[in-house]
């Protein structure tokens, strides 16, 4: 698959990606798990260079679910260590591409170190107007929803809002994803036929297209293969087809 086979018109502004595989990847090739990780990262790069070949707006990776702290200590330590390290790496990257770098979840879960260099990133790179990379960590789609509620009553309890004028936008507006279109494709990698707790109030009427290519392995051109895929598929929202193509 080639830039050159793509419709122009039709890409969609949020890719949304759940970057799984590495540990399988990293027992296929006789390494640990965190061999897998830190191979992933090369992925990172490509498909964030793609991306942004293509006009992407947005792309969102699923990088660390609040599942994933009760994984062994030693592989979540390395994996803090690992993140520490690409953003660091990265970031003068991400700034000569124009992207500008973003981050969704309970970030101040996260190891200080982590926040730090992540608060750095993303304000050395606030002012690029490219590619919105988002990276979720420590995050999980229930998590951020109860968030969600948890502001909505406080402002309930303080006047500050109705309950009766609570609708979809309001209850959006207090999502950690505000001001970010929903994804149009979620992608997920290695077989895996499941979303895992990601975006769950974001996809509600995304595409889903699921790819047998471990994470470690995925590439820009298999980028733009989901993305074809995503063109040649009829978006409803609830209509009829006939209703689409009038």
């Amino acid at each position: 698959m080639v830039i050159d086979e793509l419709k122009n018109n039709c890409i969609p502004r949020h890719v949304a990606v759940i970057m799984d595989g590495n540990g399988r990847w990293a027992e296929i090739h006789g390494n640990d798990r965190i061999f897998g990780h830190t191979q992933g990262v090369d992925a990172v790069r490509s498909i964030v260079e793609g991306a942004g070949e293509i006009g992407v707006e947005y792309l969102t990776l699923y990088a660390f679910s609040t599942e994933n702290w009760d994984r062994p200590k030693e592989e979540v330590n390395a994996l803090m260590s690992l993140l520490v390290n690409s953003i660091v790496q990265e970031t003068d990257n991400l700034n000569e591409k124009n992207v500008k770098m973003l981050a969704i979840g309970d970030l101040y879960s996260l190891p200080v170190d982590v926040q730090s260099k992540l608060r750095e990133a993303i304000q050395i790179t606030s002012s690029n107007t490219g590619l919105n990379l988002v990276l979720a960590l420590s995050y999980s789609g229930r998590w951020e929803i109860i968030e969600a509620v948890k502001k909505i009553v406080n402002k309930i309890q303080s006047g500050e809002i109705n309950e009766n004028k609570i609708n979809e936008s309001v209850f959006t507006s207090h999502l950690s994803t505000v001001g970010i279109p929903d994804p149009e494709l979620l992608i997920r990698t290695s077989g895996e036929y499941r979303i895992s707790n990601f975006l769950l109030w974001q996809i509600a009427y995304s595409e889903f297209y699921f790819t047998p290519i471990l994470w470690p392995d995925f590439r820009k051109e298999n980028l733009f293969e989901a993305i074809a895929d995503f063109q040649r598929r009829e978006r409803r929202f609830g209509k009829t087809s006939e209703q689409i193509r009038s």
